[in-house]
């Protein structure tokens, strides 16, 4: 019969349950079992210690997590102009900041408009904070339209953009085409230019490179934050985004 040398985690099993048997024979080759027998061993220690498959999977998902958030920093840093300094993104706060944060965010994101008046609240209170606003919409096709607006606008006058972004995602009501619109002309933006930069085929370019960059950093909701080289996901309050400014700053 066709023998097996046994090594690695049979190995370890069978040093732990067969007081005549070591690993170190297993790495010596001095020891071998057929296929069958090595395949008992190991089912039988496994069901009488069904805790190890905890401690497996534990351990898988510390791998993945370190993994993940070595991904993370490395687009952190080889997108850096992109996440931090697009001339597409609007920019609330001390343009030369020494800190700055970046928010995804979607028009229609209830969370975000909760989360607009933390940011108004930042910018006031700390005179050194940059917030970069990168529009992302993924919540629906009234979302896409509205943002649509908003690039336009940012992209027709970028002076109005700011009065604009606060006024869209803190109304009340529906973003759409039709309200982004309304709050566009009643910051006296004309109309005729408005509409004709909506049909830029920049606009969805720069959606497509938000998205692909959200993906890279494993941003998959609204808000989603960039504070320094942490990721923060949702609208986690004042307190907690200050806290993560700080530890940036410092």
């Amino acid at each position: 019969m066709k023998k097996t040398v046994c090594t690695g985690f049979a190995a370890i099993i069978l040093a732990t349950t067969n007081p005549n048997f070591t690993a170190a024979q297993a790495n010596e080759d001095k020891t071998d079992f057929n296929r069958a027998e090595i395949e008992t061993i190991v089912r039988e220690y496994l069901l009488s210690n069904p805790e190890i498959m905890l401690d497996v999977q534990a351990a898988l998902q510390e791998k993945q997590r370190e993994a993940q958030q070595k991904a993370v920093l490395e687009t952190i840093e080889v997108a850096s102009d992109e996440l931090f300094h697009s001339a597409n993104d609007g920019v609330i706060g001390n343009p030369d900041g020494d800190v700055t944060v970046v928010e995804f965010f979607d028009y229609n994101c209830g969370f975000c408009k909760r989360a607009l008046t933390d940011m108004e609240s930042l910018v006031q209170s700390d005179s050194n904070l940059r917030f970069v606003l990168k529009e992302f919409p993924i919540l629906s096709e009234d979302s896409h339209k509205a943002h649509v607006v908003s690039m336009a606008v940012h992209l027709l006058e970028p002076e109005k953009y700011t009065e604009f972004h606060r006024k869209l995602l803190g109304g009340s009501e529906r973003a759409t085409e039709d309200s982004a619109i309304k709050v566009a002309l009643d910051l006296g933006i004309d109309e005729t230019a408005l509409r004709q930069k909506m049909q830029d085929p920049a606009i969805d370019q720069i959606f497509g490179s938000t998205y692909q960059l959200a993906e890279q950093l494993q941003i998959t909701g609204t808000p989603g934050y960039v504070v320094g080289k942490e990721i923060v996901s949702g609208a986690l309050g004042e307190q907690v985004l200050r806290e993560k400014i700080e530890a940036a700053r410092q």
